[in-house]
């Protein structure tokens, strides 16, 4: 009886096989961390124009934000931002930043600034509304029920066409356009930003760490505070 023959294998090709499954298998477990890595607070924004971050007229320091009202990771930063702005009393810029690949996140913008037009008040409680029902949100026509129920309950009238020259979606293009001037590659990006013009320390700082805002905006405080005018003694004449 003759036995079945078993087809060999050369080592040199069962080395290749298997040094390929080894790559496949070593990319299959980073590429997940890889792609949480711009979230984790791993590595700061490689910034193009500093001459932007800047803090308005006035204000020694500032929180200077790029957010997309669809991002699931700014509405967690949301409350925290704007405990802090409230907490030490410094302004908060908010820039918007609609990433492509969000369904609804340019018309929510266009949205919140028509109600920006109404009271700035208005247009923050729009922006905690959507943030706080995202979940909820999934197409462009529940956006637009959502609003009008928002509107409602404020007692406003929201139009059927909310931006009929055009003009509100063109400053949320500008937004996203000096955001590209600066360099910002995931949504939010945060910095605390300041008035100082030369010395060792930089200007901004990055948030990406959140749990450690508190001390990034005390920093910042303490190295912008004016200098305190020294008392001199005066000389007495006998």
């Amino acid at each position: 009886m003759s036995m079945l023959a078993l087809p060999r294998i050369r080592v040199p090709r069962l080395r290749v096989y298997l040094a390929i499954a080894a790559l496949a298998l070593s990319l299959a477990a980073i590429s997940p961390i890889s792609a949480l890595a711009q979230f984790s607070g791993s590595s700061t924004t490689p910034v193009g124009d500093k001459s932007l971050l800047r803090p308005p007229a006035g204000a020694r320091v500032a929180i200077f934000e790029f957010e997309d009202l669809e991002c699931p990771d700014c509405a967690r930063a949301y409350p925290l931002l704007k405990e802090a702005a409230a907490k030490y009393d410094i302004p908060w810029v908010k820039h918007d930043f609609p990433l492509p690949f969000h369904v609804w996140s340019f018309q929510a913008a266009v949205n919140a600034r028509w109600f920006d037009a109404k009271s700035k008040k208005l247009g923050d409680d729009y922006r905690d509304a959507v943030f706080a029902n995202q979940p909820s949100i999934a197409t462009t026509d529940d956006l637009r029920s959502f609003t009008e129920k928002f509107a409602n309950d404020h007692k406003v009238a929201f139009p059927f066409v909310v931006d009929p020259q055009g003009k509100l979606a063109a400053d949320v293009k500008a937004d996203y356009a000096l955001g590209q001037r600066i360099g910002i590659e995931h949504t939010p990006t945060i910095w605390v930003v300041t008035n100082r013009t030369g010395g060792n320390a930089p200007p901004f700082v990055e948030v990406v760490d959140r749990t450690k805002l508190y001390d990034i905006i005390d920093q910042a405080l303490a190295s912008t505070k004016p200098a305190t005018a020294h008392a001199t003694t005066a000389s007495i004449k006998h």
